[in-house]
């Protein structure tokens, strides 16, 4: 008996019941067969080695593929583990998954310390067993034999994961002498992975529960060539450079108190200028836009967030009631700005000819991360979101969604970031449990973004169970300089909260109706916009937005006078800046100035206090020559004109 199987170029094979992807592979050319890490099966990735026994949809992925790449550190994860067991007899495992890049391992080792040094010994034992081609067997257990092996080994960790499981779909995978419990997918065998790196050792809570024990995370990295791992580690040193914490740190724009509290930054003045430079830049959009801006409170009464639905999926993660003197009353910090957006658009009626109606706030939020979570700017507990709220008809929904792309694109393209990728993130069919309103309006929702989208000619790509609990979004993933793809932007359709809030309008048939209400955020987080900002320029900010723009250097103190004279007519044209008058020699001063990134230097000796000049020096560039102060300032003020 054949099946039918439907290839990504929209022909149709027939083959045998039964067929794997291998012999898919193989049928459609040897080069395929030699590269194929996996297979998609119906939108779910698969081993090679599966049978297929009906009709599917599929897609043979390589290393070029997400889910190519996502199978093959999942599976050096395994080998990892398989070198561990080796070298450390008794080690017991946790979860070991792939990553955006990579893959880690939590593993126990009981009282044996573990450190950078031992990573090396891992790495070589990997390398080792990889050669030996060993195969990604596949194994279907019962639950009571899965409990029996891992009870023998003494490894508790994953007992507690097989209590959780549904008898007859446990699988084991082994490769060589290392058996796990895992539902796959793999690649065909140990012999693909040609290159290894093992890159740190981090603690992680056992199920990232702090009051579980805490584990030994490795983390580590492989490639099918040993070229492009040294490609990749290139990238990191580069990486490391740009660290956003490393440069926030040096050129003094945020810092973290343990007294305030882990995860809550605190802006220094420089970072502060950044940053509400940035937010003048939007505000002037957004007006531009029809946009009103509105201010709410930090704090909102518990039963703002029961209405939205905010408590009721993640009331018991998020930082819990404030309580106050009077008994019974409750506060919650505010985990989003919507649903106070939704009450201002209650305090007076709406007609149908004041749609649509758009709030903008840049609205801080708390958000309790767990403390092994937190990174920088990039993840913390308390952000503040460029938000706004779009209030229009049904009619109105398409236009205003264009709209919002046009603004985000012009966010993007202001800054630097021509490189992105709109994802249309939907809710996952499989567990509508996770979601809020009628599957009609949903659909209605995910097939309005996408036709906006297509109107922009956006490059989209759909993934299913990233939506918001009450809608569908698009979501911009940017890629940075280094080639790393961020989720900065996003705009989101909600039929939701309109209803839960009970807002209404008068139609043109003079009845109430509910209006529809778009979320959008061109940042997105301000802190995780600013953190991904500095390390794609590397801390080089544009002009109007350098927090120091021209520092002016002295050659020695016998020509302070003229330049405080030089520093007081750039502040007099709003030129920000710094006079380092400090007894130094003037090398020193330029070295500094050049750490700190300041894109102008002007220094001043004594053929420029005789002719009235400046000599210039560039970030980066060395020396422009000397000019008149009034021929830099009018330079100055056209390089320095922020985006319109």
């Amino acid at each position: 008996m054949n099946i039918k199987i439907s290839l990504p170029d929209g022909s149709v094979r027939e083959y045998p019941q039964g067929v794997k992807g291998s012999e898919i592979a193989a049928s459609i050319s040897e080069g395929l067969a030699r590269v194929s890490l996996a297979i998609e099966v119906n939108g779910e990735v698969w081993d090679l080695s599966r049978p297929i026994t009906q009709d599917a949809s599929i897609k043979i992925l390589t290393w070029n593929d997400k889910g190519g790449k996502n199978t093959f550190w999942h599976s050096s994860a395994h080998l990892m583990a398989e070198a561990l067991e080796s070298l450390y007899p008794g080690v017991k495992f946790g979860i070991g998954p792939p990553i955006d890049n990579g893959f880690y391992y939590d593993i126990d080792l009981g009282d044996k310390p573990f450190g950078e040094e031992d990573l090396l010994a891992v790495e070589n034992k990997m390398k080792e067993l990889a050669k030996k081609d060993s195969v990604y067997d596949r194994r279907e257990v019962s639950k009571a034999e899965a409990l029996e092996y891992f009870t023998k080994k003494d490894d508790p960790y994953k007992l507690e994961l097989i209590d959780g499981l549904e008898d007859g779909k446990i699988t084991f995978y082994q490769q060589g002498s290392f058996v796990d419990l895992c539902k796959g997918p793999h690649i065909p065998h140990t012999g693909f992975i040609k290159a290894v790196k093992l890159l740190n050792v981090a603690g992680a809570y056992w199920r990232g529960n702090e009051k579980n024990k805490m584990l030994t995370r490795l983390y580590g990295i492989t490639f099918p060539k040993q070229k492009e791992l040294e490609e990749y580690l290139h990238l990191l040193e580069e990486a490391k450079k740009r660290d956003h914490r490393k440069l926030g740190r040096e050129l003094e724009l945020f810092g973290f108190s343990e007294k305030v509290g882990m995860g809550l930054p605190l802006w220094l003045p420089k970072g502060t200028i950044l940053r509400e430079r940035l937010e003048q830049f939007l505000r002037k959009a957004q007006i531009k836009a029809g946009y009103d801006p509105v201010v709410t409170p930090h704090i909102g009464g518990k039963s703002l967030y029961v209405t939205s639905g905010h408590y009721e999926k993640y009331g018991k993660d998020s930082f819990q009631p404030i309580h106050t003197p009077d008994e019974g009353e409750e506060f919650l910090l505010k985990p989003m700005n919507c649903p106070h957006h939704c009450e201002i658009y209650k305090l007076k009626p709406r007609s149908y000819r004041d749609l649509p109606v758009r709030l903008a706030e840049f609205g801080t939020v708390y958000r309790y991360e767990q403390s092994g979570e937190l990174h920088g700017l990039t993840r913390v507990r308390g952000f503040t979101q460029d938000d706004a709220h779009i209030f229009c008809r049904p009619d109105q929904v398409k236009e205003e969604f264009v709209k919002v792309i046009d603004l985000v694109l012009h966010v993007f393209n202001s800054l630097g970031f021509e490189n992105y990728t709109a994802q249309v993130s939907l809710r996952d069919p499989a567990n509508k449990e996770k979601y809020i309103g009628e599957d009609h309006l949903w659909e209605k929702a995910e097939r309005e973004i996408q036709e906006a989208a297509d109107e922009r000619g956006l490059k989209t790509v759909a993934v299913q169970g990233e939506a918001a609990f009450y809608g569908p979004k698009l979501d911009f993933m940017v890629k940075d300089a280094l080639g790393r793809n961020w989720q900065l932007g996003t705009i989101q359709v909600d039929y939701q909260l309109p209803q839960r809030f009970n807002l209404e309008y008068v139609g043109s048939d003079n009845q109430k109706h509910t209006p529809v209400m778009i979320h959008r955020a061109p940042f997105g987080s301000l802190e995780r916009f600013v953190a991904v900002l500095i390390e794609h320029c590397a801390g080089n900010f544009p002009l109007w937005l350098a927090p120091d723009q021209i520092a002016v250097l002295p050659i020695s103190e016998r020509f302070n006078d003229y330049a405080k004279l030089v520093y007081d007519k750039l502040k007099e044209q709003d030129i920000r800046g710094l006079l380092d008058d400090r007894d130094e020699k003037i090398g020193r001063k330029i070295r500094d100035a050049e750490t700190k990134k300041i894109p102008y230097m002007l220094i001043v000796g004594e053929r420029e206090v005789a002719e009235g000049l400046v000599a210039l020096r560039k970030h980066g560039h060395g020396d422009q020559g000397s000019v008149p102060l009034e021929e830099f300032v009018n330079r100055f003020k056209i390089e320095c004109a922020a985006p319109n």
